[in-house]
């Protein structure tokens, strides 16, 4: 990609009647902090502050379809990739506010451990899973979480394996 890709770093009034709820707690008769909250009203004259010096964008970033601009300043540790890239974009085209935007993100995690094991496994490298997982952590500090766990584990693996047989045997 280029050096930076332009982004539009300004924030005027914009018409957000089509996001469904938009405003609602706009109205001061409407607040459900009333009476603790002692409210000032500035609140909602939007930027009242110097917004900081938008941070450059040199990749990919997804962000809220409901904002109207991209935040000032945003992470970058993990950049997108693979099939779990393509589904956090598909989740980002959704409302925040929807089921199938945080289901798909969640499910782009699970997705994401899956390739990093087959990305270590490219490299030649086995990873420690029992390590990564914090059963060394636990094994100090919570042995009987962790037991308990294990066991809950060896009786739903014993159930399973009970059952297929007795399928396989009719």
């Amino acid at each position: 990609m280029e050096d930076t890709i332009p982004f539009e770093n300004n924030r005027g009034p914009a018409d957000h009647s089509h996001i469904k709820g938009w405003g609602i707690d706009a109205d001061p008769k409407n607040d459900p902090t009333y009476p603790m909250k002692k409210r000032t009203n500035g609140e909602h004259e939007g930027y009242t502050w110097e917004r900081p010096t938008q941070q450059p964008v040199n990749m990919e970033v997804l962000y809220s379809i409901e904002r109207p601009n991209m935040t000032a300043v945003f992470g970058t540790a993990a950049p997108l990739r693979g099939l779990s890239g393509a589904i956090r974009r598909m989740a980002y085209k959704r409302s925040e506010n929807e089921y199938s935007h945080w289901l798909p993100l969640i499910l782009a995690d699970r997705v994401d451990v899956v390739e990093g094991v087959i990305d270590d496994f490219k490299h030649g490298k086995i990873p420690n899973i029992f390590a990564e997982k914090g059963y060394v952590a636990d094994w100090h500090h919570n042995k009987s979480g962790l037991l308990a766990r294990v066991a809950i584990l060896a009786g739903i693996t014993a159930a399973v394996v009970m059952l297929a047989r007795s399928n396989s045997r009719d």
